[in-house]
């Protein structure tokens, strides 16, 4: 009896352990106190950056100051766009509040503008996510409190009437609420969101582009965007990281349409936290993000190079603007990647051909790499790649040419008045010398270009480091 007793005790407490274990890990923000100690002024910082990580073991109240403005600015070379925003950018400035805390948001229509905004938070739980509170006139100011009652990453986004005109002139942004334990520490955090444009103009069409009603009905965008932009990830502006580096990304789809297919090209996301949720994924390759939600990636950049950020919805990353780029600096890792095989060794014998089998090798590589981007009749894609038929770009400096085809090209570029930001890859390890002269005399020589030759001899130099004479 005595061991049937003790037993029963044994079971009991087990259940009791489990019991409290469940409910702690389910405990209401409610429980875990009044905030304490002066109110906190949140930081609001500009896309893509993010505000620190919070240390506190403590719930607080969070001051957060947000703007709505109309703003007109690029959103591609030479593309002006009358956007409405929070605070000046798209998206927004991040969110970053405490599991428990108590978020007093203050909402401000600029003077200027000429429409009432408000503002749907996803994190609150309270009606229209305070919408109804926040309706706000030109000019003035209304201010909601609400408690943060779940951890995630949620969107937030003007809910004014008509709603996907406000979502998809710019007004969205991100808001994350961290466990009370925090977020595990990673190197570098970086802070995207998606969404889909409506111009009157077609891609890339010059000067002021004013909303479209029509393409918004039938979901039809311009343009697919990362924060708001062309451009807005790359070259200069590209996410950047060392080799060995953790670096964790805040994603979110502010639509209002399309859903999001992100995929970060040659990485491997080790958590995605699915639809900004505690639910981990792990090993993802793409992951996807609704209109309106938004994932937690944490990743590890493992070996150098330019890592591409995309909608894998692929059409929408290289011919509507769906493209960022994540620059990994630091030593090479040959022995988890490493090229070897392709280009022959330098100084590697080839016997020397003639004009005629020069040219024919030259269109053969063309056929091959170049007449996909560039068209069969080097005309090129309007607002996607650009011509290399009558190319001033390329007349101008033939011999520059040969770094782009071995090194590749990113960034923006202007070809007969028109502007271009795409991303055309390396071949330098693809081709050996003598394809990268043949093709380059090729096109040259053809599609009304003014003539003229690359050599082999050229091509080994440029590969060497040296710069072309």
């Amino acid at each position: 009896m005595k061991r049937v007793m003790l037993a029963c005790c044994s079971l009991l407490l087990g259940v009791a352990a489990a019991t409290a274990a469940a409910a702690s890990a389910t405990t209401d923000p409610g429980d875990l106190g009044p905030p304490r100690g002066a109110p906190i002024e949140e930081a609001m910082v500009a896309p893509p950056n993010v505000p620190a990580p919070i240390h506190r073991d403590y719930p607080a109240r969070v001051i957060v100051h947000l703007e709505t403005k109309e703003v007109v600015k690029e959103i591609a070379d030479g593309v002006r766009y009358d956007f409405w925003t929070f605070n000046g950018s798209v998206p927004g400035p991040m969110i970053r509040v405490r599991q428990g805390d108590t978020v007093e948001l203050h909402l401000k229509n600029d003077p200027a503008s000429h429409m009432a905004h408000n503002i749907d938070l996803h994190a609150v739980m309270g009606p229209g996510g305070g919408a109804v509170s926040t309706m706000t006139a030109p000019g003035q100011e209304s201010v909601f409190t609400f408690k943060a009652m779940r951890e995630g990453l949620y969107i937030y986004h003007c809910a004014t009437a008509p709603v996907p005109m406000h979502i998809a002139n710019g007004m969205y942004g991100l808001i994350l609420v961290e466990p009370p334990q925090g977020l595990p520490k990673v190197d570098h955090e970086y802070y995207v969101v998606q969404g889909d444009f409506y111009t009157t103009g077609g891609y890339h069409e010059p000067g002021l582009q004013t909303f479209d009603m029509q393409k918004l009905l039938a979901e039809q965008p311009t343009y697919v965007l990362f924060n708001g932009r062309e451009g807005s990830l790359t070259g200069p502006h590209a996410l950047t990281s060392k080799v060995g580096d953790s670096v964790r990304l805040f994603v979110g789809d502010g639509g209002p349409n399309l859903v999001s297919s992100f995929h970060v090209i040659g990485q491997i996301f080790d958590d995605v936290n699915v639809e900004g949720g505690t639910l981990v994924n792990h090993n993802v390759q793409t992951t996807l993000i609704p209109a309106g939600g938004a994932v937690t990636v944490v990743m590890q950049t493992l070996v150098p190079g330019t890592f591409l950020l995309v909608d894998h919805s692929i059409t929408r990353a290289f011919m509507q603007g769906a493209l960022g780029q994540l620059v990994v600096s630091g030593a090479a890792a040959p022995a988890i990647y490493n090229k070897v095989s392709g280009a022959p060794a330098a100084g590697a014998a080839k016997p020397a051909a003639g004009v005629n089998d020069a040219m024919a090798d030259g269109k053969r590589v063309f056929g091959q790499i170049c007449s996909a981007c560039h068209q069969p009749n080097g005309t090129g894609l309007p607002g996607a790649f650009p011509p290399l038929a009558m190319s001033d770009y390329l007349n101008a400096s033939p011999k520059g040419a040969i770094g782009i085809v071995l090194n590749g090209l990113s960034g923006k570029i202007t070809v007969n008045s028109t502007g271009y930001e795409s991303v055309m890859p390396a071949f330098g390890s693809q081709l050996n010398d003598d394809e990268v002269a043949h093709v380059l005399t090729y096109v040259l020589n053809n599609f009304n270009n003014k003539g003229g030759s690359i050599s082999p001899a050229e091509v080994k130099a440029v590969r060497a480091g040296n710069k072309p004479k």
